[in-house]
């Protein structure tokens, strides 16, 4: 399948975004994915983003990377979860305004993930996945705290459920408490998929992460 891909600049609230997309051929979706927390080296280059895309795009979606505000050529300076969401918000405007009225997918890693969330409160998708995500950098509680699951911050009744969202968790993630996200899952009635010796960031384990992905978005 042919993909055409490039890497560009688009306007956002805090100035210029950097995207990284791959196009197929007469894409069936779009697909946008976060990457996980900038102060912590996180890029869109991240690996367990970059497996993501190549799921997203075996399945026919136009994908779309991209750059929090404050990382590699994107401008602006880290916002808590708040900026980044709106980063979020114009890549997938960007992406619908290019393409068309496509299916949306969301997806986030980590941060990301926290930030997949608010954003998917805030258009409209058919699929969100969420590998890892760290709800407790968007609650009012912060790190030190198990997220309340009906914390409004995690996303309203009935916006997620199982026949539109999955996390994807690892069982020796020290970064990310697993528990954490059985319990914002278990509130809504969403899949928790745990890969057995998987860590925060999959290491040996990102070919389950895809194959995981790949068969959920198909």
């Amino acid at each position: 399948m042919p993909v055409a891909t490039a890497r560009a600049l688009i306007d956002g609230a805090a100035g210029k975004i950097e995207i990284a997309s791959s196009i197929p051929d007469a894409p069936l979706a779009v697909a946008v994915i976060a990457h996980p927390h900038p102060l912590f080296g996180g890029t869109m280059d991240n690996k367990v983003v970059t497996t993501l895309a190549r799921a997203f795009v075996e399945a026919g979606a136009a994908t779309f990377r991209f750059n929090f505000r404050g990382v590699g050529a994107s401008e602006g300076a880290h916002d808590e979860a708040r900026g980044e969401t709106e980063d979020m918000l114009k890549v997938v405007e960007h992406a619908q305004s290019s393409l068309g009225a496509l299916p949306l997918r969301l997806a986030g890693f980590s941060f990301g993930g926290a930030v997949a969330v608010r954003a998917s409160g805030r258009v409209d998708f058919v699929q969100l996945v969420l590998v890892a995500p760290g709800f407790r950098r968007i609650t009012e509680h912060g790190m030190g705290e198990a997220p309340d699951p009906n914390d409004p911050h995690l996303g309203a009744a009935g916006r997620h459920t199982t026949t539109n969202t999955v996390i994807v968790h690892g069982d020796l993630d020290e970064t990310v408490p697993l528990a954490d996200s059985i319990a914002w899952a278990a509130a809504r009635d969403v899949a928790v998929v745990v890969v057995p010796g998987g860590e925060h960031f999959f290491h040996r384990k990102l070919h389950v992460l895809r194959e995981i992905v790949a068969r959920w978005v198909r």
